[in-house]
């Protein structure tokens, strides 16, 4: 055991560059811009990363992951570690302590009956916490006094950093949500539209799937900060307004995830007025496959569970095909240029965790059609569509609309017709596709579709809490408000049991083999996820903006406290 100490012990400090306000709000107004459009401001009600960072904006964790990955204290004193005593030595505790002085927005005291408060909110049964993978293991969270919370979990858990770390598990307000808990957490709309938070801004209008408009939080715990006295953070759109709206025409301080073809972005940089920031993390553009059946004369129950298997998906050599079909270097050069890597992995980052899985980056569509035709799949009628006892190889394929996606799309559709399978493409609103409302068909985490494309990533640089997700069970359904991480409805207990081990191995060098071992499962294994480009984060930011870190292993709007005017 070692190597636990090293990983207990990954916290640094902030380096940031010094901001240059001497008092809240003295440089005015800022300008954010997502081309997805936040639906909600609560972060365990959605899955979204356009609702996780506008969030972030409010609420916030007691830890964030700095721009190098390393732990930072926000509303916590310190990183708990097994140095400094905040986590016990059999690693079955963490004890948190807050700072002092904490107020929410509304100047009431924050205490550790909050913190607790969003354990028993997210871990509640009936709640379909998107964010559950965060308190897995979690047996107790325990107040011991206003300022002191304990963390027990069900086995030693030598990476305790998982549950209220980084902007995915902020901490909310026990008053405000206390009559939100499980079944009425979505309706509390109020609530969900404008949280009270220790963040940097407080919301004063919430317009969902359009604009948010905010101003300095009159409490944050800093008395300088933020810089900015009012934000507005405008959603919707696409990719390319976003982009020139900071490079080309100065309208905007700040724009989000320019998923843009490179040519296009080097074109829009000649503008001038601002300028790109890019970096790699853990974000992942992939296939979703999904296991069950979708039918819509399915009842809904029926359409969220592995009780029904999907007529053809279920089969692994289909999945297998539809990967061994796909160029991905092609899909890297169209899309990303230098902003992507074609990846067999999800968990792509870091090196320890990384599979050496490359097999699928050589595209073989002779050898897609021959592993089909071997498992029985022919075009009996010459209709250009493989079937098998009736069924036919046709797929509802789905995304968010965006310039980029509808390319893969297109190319896609191609090569899975070159090997007898039919495709209809369906691109979504992103504002709807990755929200979280539970009366809309056409979310992500509902999954009316046979394949669906997108991306996302995981909080910090150890993807525990991102593999949990596949646990059986942690799928989106009726009874959790159609919230849930296990897009595909995967279910394997081989799988869970690999989490539980990973959730008490302290070796280093172990759990990078035991991480490796579950990507596989899901990937090269299964074909559960067909991963296609590990793509760098690039976004923008005017001129005139100084103090922006770009942070890839967090919100990306983490550190907006520390933004200001340049002069």
């Amino acid at each position: 055991m070692k190597l636990k100490t090293v990983l207990l012990g990954a916290v640094a400090s902030v380096g940031l560059a010094p901001a240059a306000f001497a008092e809240r709000g003295a440089d005015g107004h800022v300008n954010i811009i997502y081309w997805q459009a936040p639906s909600i401001l609560n972060p365990y009600l959605s899955g979204g990363t356009k609702d996780l960072e506008s969030a972030s904006l409010i609420v916030e964790p007691l830890g964030r992951y700095d721009q190098n990955g390393a732990l930072v204290p926000y509303l916590a004193a310190e990183i708990p570690t097994v140095e400094n005593g905040g986590v016990s030595a059999d690693l079955t505790q963490i004890t948190w302590k807050l700072k002092e002085g904490l107020k929410w927005s509304d100047g009431t005291p924050v205490t550790s009956a909050d913190v607790v408060f969003t354990a028993e909110y997210c871990m509640h049964p009936e709640g379909g916490c998107a964010q559950l993978a965060k308190f897995d293991g979690v047996e107790k969270v325990e107040a011991m006094d206003d300022l002191t919370v304990v963390v027990t979990f069900n086995q030693p858990k030598p990476n305790p950093y998982s549950a209220f770390m980084g902007g995915e598990s902020p901490i909310i307000q026990k008053a405000q949500f206390e009559n939100c808990m499980g079944a009425a957490a979505p309706n509390c709309t109020e609530a969900n539209f404008g949280p009270i938070g220790t963040g940097p801004f407080v919301v004063t209008d919430f317009r969902p799937n359009d604009v948010i408009q905010m101003e300095a939080n009159p409490n944050y715990r800093d008395p300088a900060k933020p810089a900015f006295a009012t934000l507005t953070f405008k959603g919707g759109g696409d990719a390319t307004a976003a982009g020139r709206a900071v490079l080309e025409t100065g309208e905007y301080d700040y724009a989000w995830n320019l998923q843009l073809a490179p040519d296009v972005l080097a074109r829009m940089a000649e503008g001038g007025k601002g300028t790109t920031v890019a970096a790699f993390g853990t974000l992942v553009e992939r296939l979703e496959m999904n296991l069950t059946n979708p039918s819509p004369d399915l009842p809904p129950e029926t359409r969220s569970t592995v009780a029904e298997p999907h007529p053809f998906l279920s089969d692994l050599n289909v999945r297998k095909a539809l990967s061994m079909a796909i160029d991905r270097e092609l899909l890297v050069e169209v899309g990303y240029g230098e902003a992507g890597r074609p990846t067999c992995n999800l968990v792509p980052a870091p090196a320890l965790y990384a599979s050496d899985n490359t097999d699928c980056l050589t595209q073989d569509i002779e050898g897609a059609k021959a592993l089909l035709e071997s498992a029985g799949y022919v075009d009996s009628d010459g209709d250009g569509i493989r079937e098998k006892d009736g069924v036919k190889l046709s797929v509802l394929y789905q995304t968010s609309t965006n310039a980029v996606r509808q390319d893969f799309q297109a190319l896609i559709k191609e090569w899975w017709g070159e090997i007898g399978v039919e495709t209809e493409l369906r691109n979504i609103d992103a504002s709807v596709f990755f929200g979280g409302d539970p009366g809309s068909p056409d979310t992500f985490q509902k999954f009316y579709a046979d394949v669906e494309m997108y991306a996302n990533n995981f909080d910090g640089t150890d993807p525990q809490a991102y593999l949990a997700m596949y646990r059986c069970g942690n799928e989106p359904k009726p009874s959790s408000q159609w919230q849930g991480e296990n897009i595909n409805r995967f279910c394997d207990p081989a799988y869970d049991e690999l989490i539980d081990e990973l959730a008490r191995t302290g070796s280093l060098e172990k759990r990078g083999e035991l991480a490796k071992k579950m990507n596989d499962m899901l990937t090269k294994d299964t074909y559960t996820i067909l991963p296609l480009v590990d793509r760098g984060r690039v976004s923008a930011h005017s001129n005139t903006l100084g103090g922006v870190v770009l942070n890839t292993w967090d919100s990306e709007l983490w550190n907006v406290a520390d933004w200001y005017r340049i002069k």
